[in-house]
């Protein structure tokens, strides 16, 4: 078909000389210097891109905005069901936030290479301290805000912040979450100490400063304002570090996942065309949190450096007030693309299973969902197919990538879609599936999925102040490759299908299955919300997988009755071999604040094994849940503690 074509000419293109595809996606940025080799294969870990240019990302994402005359655009909106507030801002009046708070940061001794450590909500500061950061050629470090004490101060002892930028709380729908006193904590218990904290005080929970410390966002920013201070953006090289961004649930140690400047303009600006689809003016809706890379990639940066219009939302997809407010943000604001995580999809259909709300809201604009962060199972992208009536694309990319590994490219010609499958490998990404000795298995073969190096722009470097712990981490198992510690396969076509975490394959008496295979069988009942197979040990088999299900509202019908079903649609579709038996109906499933189910931790304590609380759970009283429910149907280990 003509569309198909479109992604497989670029593809190829790509892959006959990637220096001359990004040379060619470079000129879309402006650069101070030019650089010397577009990828310098003895530089870092594995090579560097764009090396010996200078830039500056802020520049890129707002100055040059401005002086192109756009200065007037909507550049980002604030909308937050939470509090009631809505607030726009135009790229001149977003200059206008960053150069003051620029000019804070630096009367706090922040320069090029310190590191600033952020701290906040989603709260359009969050996105302006970003930005301020940038300009000044100083690193960012965003902590999902409300993450406990000891995990914010072992973040600070890994990055050592010059200032942190903070607010005086998050506000959730049901409760306020003080990050004033977690902040004070932290520091108290850090080894390095902070010269400044700069917070925001939110009206909903005032503060006390820190005498000699702490300094009042709103009073110091409003006088450089007044006095139109000027902070001009200071030249980077292309490869220096533009953040800090570490991975979630990470215990000892954390892992701080590093991204340049220059190769990462390139990168995110490319996909917002290629991928997304997107054009300057435009409204681009990443659901997400700035905490997490979404928000660092899709809702602050690539949005801004295409002169698009992002979203700052302070809300859920449900309970503010209720299942139908991302249909009233689209209608309000004209999105034309929306980004979210799979488990928001499920959250509403739990909440509104025939999408009666859907019907009360003009959604004209919106032309497009993509879906990642979880698989995405096909019930989920059939339902959302079925009531938005708008392509539902699945994309698969990790925190250390920033940016799609495989997605179906609106911008270049959108693919047959193949539910189940993110589709293919974007331009930059040569994919393979590999056994654990390292060669290539056959096609719809479960494998290792590895991408063949070098990474393309704006993926990971390295880890901050650790290549060792990069090399070994992600490098060394499978020599030439980076390995992404998920398991799948590709079909005959090319199509990716990404099962399962490495870790959540399970052996059942000698055969390797996927839990994610098994996930997918069991989203298919059409009374279950939401799912998570986990791997449970056994005697006898090794492991046996267990289902937990969460129900629809208003499901009347009986739970053994559905329980029953499950486990024989998993024996049908899958076969005796799951020796699938135990399904567990339970009220709500353990997450990440980010949406990410966590089924480690769900293992460790069916198998009765130690384990921590997770730094980004959402709820930790779901995990006595969990083992209560083990433990009343005598399931695993813990039935027995």
């Amino acid at each position: 078909m003509s569309n198909a074509s479109g992604y497989h000419a670029v593809y190829a293109d790509w892959k006959k000389d990637p220096g001359l595809f990004w040379e060619k996606q470079a000129e879309a940025i402006d650069w101070f210097k030019p650089w010397n080799t577009v990828f310098d294969a003895d530089s870092g870990v594995y090579g560097r891109w764009f090396h010996g240019a200078e830039c500056n990302t802020c520049h890129n994402a707002v100055d040059r905005h401005v002086e192109a005359g756009r200065g007037e655009q909507t550049a980002v909106i604030y909308d937050s069901p939470i509090t009631g507030k809505k607030k726009t801002f135009n790229y001149a009046e977003l200059l206008k936030e960053v150069e003051a708070l620029a000019a804070v940061l630096r009367d706090l001794g922040v320069k090029k290479g310190d590191r600033v450590l952020i701290y906040m909500p989603m709260v359009p500061e969050a996105v302006f301290t970003m930005l301020a950061v940038a300009r000044l050629g100083a690193v960012h470090s965003v902590v999902f805000g409300g993450f406990a004490a000891h995990e914010l101060a072992t973040r600070i002892d890994d990055c050592h912040p010059k200032v942190v930028v903070a607010a005086s709380c998050g506000i959730e729908p049901a409760r306020q979450v003080p990050y004033k006193p977690l902040l004070d904590n932290a520091i108290a218990q850090a080894k390095f100490k902070p010269d400044h904290c700069l917070v925001l005080e939110r009206e909903e929970h005032p503060y006390d400063l820190e005498p000699g410390r702490d300094t009042d966002y709103a009073a110091v920013v409003w006088a450089h304002m007044e006095a139109g201070t000027k902070v001009p953006c200071v030249p980077v090289a292309a490869t220096d570090p533009l953040y800090i961004l570490y991975t979630s649930g990470t215990t000892g140690q954390p892992k701080g996942v590093v991204r340049d400047n220059g190769g990462h303009m390139v990168a995110l600006l490319y996909s917002m065309k290629a991928l997304y689809g997107i054009e300057p003016g435009e409204v681009f809706w990443a659901a997400s949190d700035v905490g997490w890379v979404v928000g660092h990639s899709y809702i602050t940066y690539a949005p801004l450096l295409l002169g698009a219009t992002t979203i700052v939302f302070e809300g859920k997809p449900v309970g503010t007030p209720d299942a139908g407010t991302f249909w009233r943000v689209i209608q309000d604001h004209g999105v034309s693309s929306l980004f979210t995580a799979p488990t928001a999809f499920r959250a509403i259909k739990k909440e509104d299973p025939t999408g009666s709300l859907i019907g009360k809201y003009d959604l004209k604009s919106l032309r497009s969902l993509f879906l990642a962060g979880e698989r995405a199972d096909p019930d989920t992208i059939k339902w959302a197919q079925e009531k938005l009536k708008v392509p539902v694309i699945d994309h698969w990319w990790q925190t250390e990538t920033g940016w799609a590994i495989a997605g179906n490219p609106l911008g270049l010609g959108e693919l047959p879609v193949k539910i189940g499958s993110p589709t293919v490998a974007m331009p930059g990404y040569d994919v393979q599936v590999i056994d654990d000795a390292g060669h290539p298995v056959p096609a719809g073969t479960l494998g290792n999925i590895v991408v063949k190096l070098p990474l393309p722009p704006a993926a990971l470097p390295t880890l901050w102040n650790a290549d060792t712990r990069f090399r070994s981490a992600y490098l060394d198992e499978f020599p030439g490759y980076y390995k992404t510690s998920d398991a799948g396969y590709m079909d005959e076509d090319g199509y990716l299908f990404i099962m399962a975490r490495t870790d959540d394959i399970i052996n059942v008496a000698g055969h390797r299955l996927s839990t994610g295979a098994m996930e997918e069988v069991i989203a298919g009942h059409p009374d279950v919300a939401e799912c998570a197979v986990i791997g449970i040990a056994d005697q006898l088999k090794g492991q046996l997988p267990a289902g937990f299900i969460v129900l629809n509202s208003g499901v009347t019908r009986s739970v053994d009755e559905i329980e029953r079903e499950v486990v024989k649609l998993v024996r049908d579709e899958i076969g005796p071999v799951a020796a699938f038996k135990i399904a567990l109906t339970v009220d709500r499933l353990p997450k990440t604040r980010s949406g990410k189910i966590l089924r480690g931790t769900m293992q460790k304590i069916a198998d009765g094994e130690p384990w921590k609380m997770p730094a980004t759970i959402d709820d930790p009283a779901i995990l006595d849940e969990i083992g209560t429910v083990l433990k009343e149907r005598n399931v695993g280990q813990a039935a027995a503690a």
